[in-house]
């Protein structure tokens, strides 16, 4: 598993910070997780195409899990989210 600092949540700031944030991570030559929740999920895949397509022309998907996380409500209710993982190996 990547270690924790390698990890880029993505939330609801613009795409361009996670962007930047996972740039620096793979410029220092270390694999870099990108992972997201529920309607970030779709940012978190922009981020990767943005970082594969324009900055990073090397960058590779290593690994990409989907995981349905149970989170607690207020009134002991519980909802499901959906959650994803991509794991990105840096140029070479």
């Amino acid at each position: 598993m990547a270690k924790e600092e390698n990890a880029v949540f993505v939330g609801r700031r613009p795409t361009m910070n996670y962007v930047m944030a996972a740039m620096m991570v793979l410029n220092k030559g270390e694999e870099c997780t990108v992972k997201a929740r529920g309607r970030a999920i779709s940012h978190a895949v922009d981020v990767c195409e943005i970082l594969k397509n324009r900055f990073l022309k090397g960058v590779e998907y290593k690994n990409i899990t989907l995981a349905t996380e149970q989170l607690e409500g207020d009134k002991e209710q519980s909802s499901n989210v959906s959650s994803i993982e991509i794991v990105l190996a840096p140029p070479k």
